[in-house]
């Protein structure tokens, strides 16, 4: 064993040549061992494995930086950096993330990487530095076929091209992103690689880049040797490596897409390990009604943006939506502005994707769409502190950034049948903007009438009206107020319920009746407080004497947290809820 007796790079340099690629079949090992027990991302580290052995058999980390981009690839890196632990010994697995990370090891991981296409513009950073402050060191910059589609990687490929100097850029080209690749790019790509690099249509050669192909992205002593014509260049220069992605398991090998992440699962068939789960899901489930929708509405268009499994569009389901359905690779910012000018042709265009993705459109949300008005929907996944927890992609920060853009209608549904209802609204109305945020914690049906209509806005709906305290719940966290409104009825206090529905305005009217018969107003959101929807709701309440207390979540660096600890330390349980809500009443 290699392995055992590597713990750095400097371990590493110790190897002989010759036994790299026993070296580089124990570190797939770890991963596999990792992935099967933990959980994680499978088909990228696989695939990347050689790479990660050459560049530190031949590089100087961490006097050279190595920048991995959304760290996807990045699990061979922590085993050859100190972290092997991590990967061998179950019982300490939850101390190593899924992704690169300073708080976990500032000497070798220069960024915290969650997000994809940005190593090239954070190492255009790294080698600018270098340059003023008079350094020598190498800068790599890892970047998959997939992340070049993001437009930050195109204008990282741009400013390293003007400064000119030592920096080296892996593009590792597996055919893959998380799914398949979408764009002109990759027939370029193509091309490069049935060519062995000596095509004359060259994206990387058109920045003015210097350029070397290696067909055998996983055979570890050709990289090693190309890794080491290019060390210590004196100007850009693009590695494409041509790998494979799940190299070295057939399970992940024969269905790339499956096995780009996976729940743990056993190695010798890959079969998931807890067979339990499954069961409703709401974003699988409106995935469905919108393939059943796109059959009645030759208008709808469903927009993904590399995460089509984010609403159940797997292969098959891609196929059967054919014209109706587009895929615009890892390029958020192109999904919203080309859903808009959808939606102005006369479309009815659907994005859906995760919170966390959300982010990197605020302008485009904005600017390209709300400013615009287009009546273009956009499916929020995941926003919930049920969601990812890794701290690159928590996904309950959407309230504050979406409900402040003015000219959007922000929904929040508490049921199936409310969301569906939202949806229907939404896709078929042709006046506004609409985001909705499609339910994570669970799923809630209903046997009642849902309202059909949305276009009186801000208008929250009275569930119950009761006395002294009013509970306004948003969306799925209705169902925590519902269970906070009968721990207060078993207290004597028969309280109001509201589901407010809309996050991005306030229905006055409904706030104002409750200044009568009520002394304490309380907000629930599954969410963050700052500038969330409470927040709202406080400010109109500032000039009376309504108390208001708002739960939801505090402001932090939040990273792999416990959701019960996590709720627990925020006053989010049911119990805690109640405690707080009587605890104010009494000071009204």
């Amino acid at each position: 064993m290699f392995l055992e007796k590597i713990n750095s790079p400097k371990d590493l340099n110790q190897v002989a040549l010759s036994d790299l690629p026993q070296v580089a079949d124990e570190v797939r090992q770890a991963v596999l061992n990792r992935v099967s027990i933990h959980g994680g991302h499978v088909g990228p580290n696989l695939g990347f494995t050689e790479a990660t052995v050459a560049l530190h058999y031949v590089f100087d980390a961490p006097t050279d930086k190595i920048v991995f981009d959304v760290s996807h690839q990045s699990y061979p890196h922590k085993i050859l950096t100190g972290r092997a632990k991590g990967f061998i010994d179950a019982q300490s697995m939850d101390a190593i993330s899924g992704y690169s990370s300073p708080a976990e090891n500032p000497e070798y991981d220069n960024f915290e990487i969650g997000h994809t296409s940005t190593s090239i513009s954070l190492a255009s950073g790294l080698m600018k530095a270098r340059d003023v402050m008079g350094g020598h060191e190498n800068i790599v910059a890892v970047i998959g076929d997939g992340s070049l589609s993001g437009g930050e990687a195109f204008e990282g490929l741009d400013t390293v091209s003007e400064l000119g100097t030592n920096l080296i850029i892996v593009v590792n080209d597996n055919e893959m992103s998380i799914a398949e690749n979408h764009g002109g790019l990759y027939r370029d790509l193509r091309q490069l690689r049935e060519t062995q690099g000596q095509s004359p249509l060259n994206f990387f050669k058109s920045f003015g880049l210097d350029y070397l192909y290696v067909e055998q992205g996983n055979d570890v002593l050709q990289l090693v040797q190309a890794f080491r014509r290019v060390k210590d260049t004196g100007h850009p220069i693009v590695v494409h490596i041509h790998t494979e992605k799940g190299h070295g398991f057939q399970p992940a090998v024969e269905n790339k897409e499956r096995w780009h992440w996976s729940m743990p699962f056993h190695i010798e068939d890959g079969s998931l390990r807890d067979q339990s789960r499954g069961g409703e899901y709401m974003p699988l489930m409106l995935g469905k009604w919108l393939r059943e929708e796109i059959k009645r509405d030759p208008k709808l268009v469903c927009i993904s943006s590399a995460v089509p499994a984010a609403i159940g569009f797997g292969p098959e389901e891609r196929k059967a939506a054919g014209q109706q359905y587009i895929d615009v690779g890892i390029a958020e910012e192109e999904a919203v502005a080309l859903a808009s000018g959808m939606a102005k042709r006369g479309a009815h265009p659907v994005y859906s994707t995760y919170a966390t993705f959300l982010q990197r459109t605020y302008d485009q949300i904005s600017q390209d769409l709300a400013v615009n008005g287009n009546p273009a929907v956009i499916n929020v996944i995941g926003s919930s502190i049920y969601g990812m927890s890794d701290f690159t992609h928590i996904c309950f920060f959407d309230i504050p950034m979406l409900s402040h853009i003015p000219n959007l209608i922000y929904l929040a549904p508490t049921t199936y049948e409310e969301l569906i209802a939202m949806e229907a609204w939404a896709i078929r109305q042709e006046k506004r903007s609409v985001a909705i945020r499609v339910p994570e914690w669970g799923v809630l049906h209903t046997d009642q009438e849902v309202d059909k209509d949305y276009d009186e806005i801000n208008k929250f709906k009275l569930d119950h009206l009761g006395s002294r305290v009013a509970i306004i719940a948003v969306g799925d966290f209705y169902q925590k107020g519902l269970k906070v409104k009968q721990l207060l009825a078993a207290r004597g206090i028969d309280a109001t319920l509201i589901n407010p529905r809309y996050l991005s305005g306030v229905d006055e009217q409904m706030l104002q009746s409750l200044e009568s018969g009520h002394q304490v107003v309380a907000t629930l959101e599954d969410g963050s407080l700052d500038g969330g929807f409470g927040e709202r709701i406080a400010r109109y309440y500032g000039p009376t004497a309504m108390r208001v207390i708002n739960f939801g979540v505090r402001k932090a660096l939040y990273d792999r947290y416990d959701v019960q600890q996590l709720m627990k330390d925020n006053h989010l349980l049911d119990e805690q809820i109640a405690d707080d809500i009587l605890a104010v009443l009494d000071k009204a």
